[in-house]
C-alpha cells in the first residue's frame, strides 16, 4: 500500500518544504498549490476503484470490459486514463503494485517485464497502448 503512495507523499513534502522555506508567502501558496496538484495526479486517487487480476478477469469475461494493468505515477497511465474521461468506469483497473497477480498477468504479456499500461481487450494485449486504440474497443 505504501509502495503506492510514496510519489504522492514526496510531492506532499516538498511542498511542505517550500512553504516553511519561501519569505514571499502568496509564492509559497502558488507553489505549494502545484506541488498538491502534483501530489493527486500521481496517486492512486484518480484512477476508478483497483480490482484484482482475477476479480478483473472473471468480470471481463462476464461483461467484455476491457482490462487495463497500471501503476501509480505511471505518466503513460495517467495520459490514458485521462484520454478515457468519463469512460474510465468502462475498464476494469489492476493497480499491480497492490495485486502480484496484476503484475503477474503484465510479465506473462510483456515477456517478462512489468511495462504499463497493458490493456488485455476481447483476447487482444497491448503494451502502452494509444487511448484511441481503446477508446475503439470500448465503442465496439
Amino acid at each position: 500500500m505504501l509502495r503506492s503512495w510514496w510519489l504522492a507523499g514526496l510531492a506532499t513534502a516538498c511542498g511542505v518544504f517550500v512553504v516553511a522555506t519561501r519569505h514571499s508567502s502568496w509564492v509559497a501558496v502558488v507553489e505549494f498549490l502545484i506541488f498538491m496538484a502534483l501530489a493527486v495526479l500521481v496517486s492512486p486517487l484518480v484512477f476508478p476503484r483497483s480490482l484484482t487480476a482475477a476479480q478483473a478477469q472473471e468480470r471481463s469475461a462476464r461483461d467484455g470490459r476491457p482490462i487495463v494493468y497500471w501503476r501509480p505515477g505511471c505518466p503513460y497511465c495517467l495520459r490514458l486514463r485521462r484520454r478515457l474521461g468519463g469512460r474510465a468506469g468502462q475498464v476494469h483497473w489492476v493497480n499491480i503494485w497492490r495485486d502480484p497477480a496484476g503484475a503477474a498477468a503484465v510479465r506473462a504479456v510483456t515477456g517478462g517485464d512489468e511495462t504499463v499500461p497493458t490493456v488485455v481487450a476481447r483476447g487482444d494485449a497491448a503494451v502502452n497502448p494509444k487511448p484511441d486504440w481503446l477508446l475503439q474497443r470500448l465503442t465496439a
